[in-house]
């Protein structure tokens, strides 16, 4: 009896920590999610779009080389926002409007080694 409830205890963990991820904060306030071998934050701060690329051991990313662009749903219209290297060691990129806190969409980053990766916000 005693194994069949921390059986179901351990899946339901297992169920939930990757919801949990996905809604974690990163070290410059943003939201964090997956994108390939990555860990892509978003954060957005009125028409300014940055992202903070994390890899291994939660290491900082050099954005040098790499491209993207941010893809917002925006009052039912897609709103395309490209991403350059910054020098706050992000890719960033300015709306045309002010974005909300939040927005929901996804980011599509191309790797130096020409590899394509994508991040969702929900």
């Amino acid at each position: 009896m005693k194994f069949k409830y921390t059986a179901a205890l351990g899946a339901v963990l297992l169920a939930v920590m990757p919801a949990y991820a996905h809604d974690a904060k990163g070290t410059h306030g943003g939201r964090i999610s997956d994108a390939g071998a990555y860990h892509a934050e978003l954060v957005v701060k009125d028409k300014t779009v940055e992202i903070f690329l994390i890899g291994e051991n939660d290491k900082p990313v050099d954005p040098n080389g790499f491209k993207g662009i941010a893809i917002f749903n925006l009052g039912g219209k897609a709103e395309r926002i490209t991403l350059a290297p910054s020098e706050k060691n992000a890719l960033s990129g300015t709306a045309a409007t002010a974005l909300p806190a939040n927005p929901k969409g996804a980011v599509q980053l191309t790797a130096p080694d020409g590899k394509a990766v994508a991040a969702r916000y929900d």
